[in-house]
């Protein structure tokens, strides 16, 4: 069979659920929302964090971190859709497939640590606050950051260059949102089921093994905060975990779906709802569940609004 990939000239047809929905128009005017919703919420409570001392902990500092990933990814998939469904034009060059899997998977896999951590943080300050300055210190709180965006790229790059190398048909139809390794592969004219069990038994471990700390940390706090003498302490703790377990279930659901269920288990179709509900609705989401319910979020952002946007009139 041809090939058609030897140039870089060659591109791929991003066929997304844009093209597949039956009301087009009025999907693409609500993800055009969402994106708004989640560059807003993200960039504020970005800002909020970086201007206010108050929120300079390590807890919030990791927050800000995952904010910036939310925003980033978002970004990398989103307004290339919105443009691509307005022109009529879905492609991608190869280069630009190379590019935008690469920065999906980096960002995608530093939040996938960063999680983990968040969660470890939750540990330390609920269940040994006299040492959480000296287990959380901002050395430590940068080396979990640096830790997230270091490996997450190198395993990115890695799976881009692979992924990337392989020979595809004639069809350069990706049944997408984005370019991902499942649904690339199936365009490649080489034998790819060893690279896919690769794909599958890594995908499963970098998954899993973060998840099974957020649980073995959520189950040491809860049982510290079962046995707390203060009802006030107790339902502080638990809104700021249950924030987190929310994010922290959104994602590792959608991922679970995407990368650990066998593939026959699941359609294009469904993968192309499941690409939009981690790429679109979930960064969108994140900044409010973590914000609304967080008294210090709330009052370091109208204290903002009071000194920037809202400032007091002065009186004579």
């Amino acid at each position: 069979m041809e090939h058609w990939n030897s140039t870089l000239g060659s591109g791929f047809l991003l066929m997304g659920i844009l093209e597949d929905s039956g009301s087009p128009e009025l999907l693409c005017a609500t993800i055009s929302a969402l994106y708004l919703l989640a560059l807003t919420s993200n960039g504020l409570l970005l800002l909020v964090i970086t201007k206010d001392v108050r929120l300079h902990v390590p807890m919030y500092l990791l927050l800000g971190q995952l904010s910036l990933m939310d925003l980033l990814f978002t970004s990398v998939v989103t307004p290339k859709a919105i443009v691509d469904f307005l022109r009529s034009e879905p492609t991608i060059s190869f280069g630009g497939c190379a590019l935008q899997m690469f920065l999906a998977l980096s960002l995608g896999g530093a939040e996938d640590l960063l999680l983990a951590f968040m969660a470890y943080d939750r540990y330390v300050a609920i269940c040994h606050p006299l040492n959480y300055m000296v287990l959380m210190s901002p050395r430590a709180c940068w080396l979990m950051v640096a830790t997230s965006w270091m490996l997450a790229s190198l395993s990115a790059l890695g799976y881009t260059l692979y992924t990337m190398h392989y020979p595809f048909c004639m069809s350069r139809k990706i049944r997408h949102l984005l370019c991902e390794i499942p649904p690339l592969l199936k365009l490649a004219c080489a034998d790819t089921s060893r690279y896919q069990l690769t794909v599958y038994v890594m995908g499963v471990t970098l998954l899993i093994l973060p998840l099974v700390a957020v649980l073995a940390s959520y189950t040491l706090i809860l049982f510290t905060v079962l046995h707390m003498p203060s009802n006030e302490g107790r339902q502080k703790a638990l809104v700021t975990c249950s924030s987190h377990l929310t994010v922290v279930g959104m994602f590792y659901g959608a991922a679970t779906f995407m990368y650990v269920l066998p593939s026959s288990l699941h359609s294009p179709k469904q993968d192309n709802i499941i690409s939009v509900f981690y790429t679109i609705v979930t960064p969108a989401l994140n900044p409010l569940i973590y914000s609304l319910r967080n008294k210090e979020v709330m009052g370091a952002l109208r204290r903002l609004l009071g000194k920037y946007i809202l400032p007091t009139p002065s009186t004579f």
